[in-house]
Formats: structure tokens, C-alpha cells, sequence
């Protein structure tokens, strides 16, 4: 868990009995189980984090895929 991040979070009361006898019976931290909690409910209803590195070359032009052929033509050969 070297990259991770803090944050706190406010339960109610009887959930939070809840959690800590379920940590309990299953002889692991609560934290964990917030954790595991937290990543199956963001992978089910969160889209999905691109890398930050998609988009970087961004033309602005729309329809660069469809002209992609003709923008290659000739490349790599020498002039």
C-alpha cells in the first residue's frame, strides 16, 4: 500500500459495530475491509481512470483515425 491516500470517514454508529465484528470473525482490520468495500463499489458504478498520458498528443482535429492512411503516405521513405 505504498501509493495510497488517507481520508476519514463518519459511519453510523450500528454500522460501524457492524464492521468491527465482521472484521472480528474474519481476523482482519477494519480498514481493510472499508478498502475492499471502497474499490468493489467504485469499479461497479465509477468510469474507469485513463492514464494520464492518454490524450497527451492531442491534435485537436476529429477526424485524424479516418485520415490516418493518407498522413502516413510515404513515410519512412527517403526524400
Amino acid at each position: 500500500m505504498s501509493d495510497s491516500a488517507k481520508t476519514t470517514v463518519y459511519l453510523d454508529p450500528v454500522d460501524y459495530r457492524r464492521l468491527k465484528a465482521l472484521a472480528k470473525s474474519q481476523g482482519r482490520p477494519t480498514a481493510q475491509l472499508v478498502r475492499e468495500a471502497v474499490a468493489q463499489y467504485a469499479s461497479r458504478y465509477a468510469p474507469p481512470v485513463l492514464p494520464s498520458s492518454i490524450g497527451a498528443g492531442r491534435s485537436g482535429a476529429g477526424d485524424l483515425s479516418e485520415r490516418a492512411e493518407a498522413l502516413l503516405e510515404g513515410m519512412g521513405q527517403g526524400e
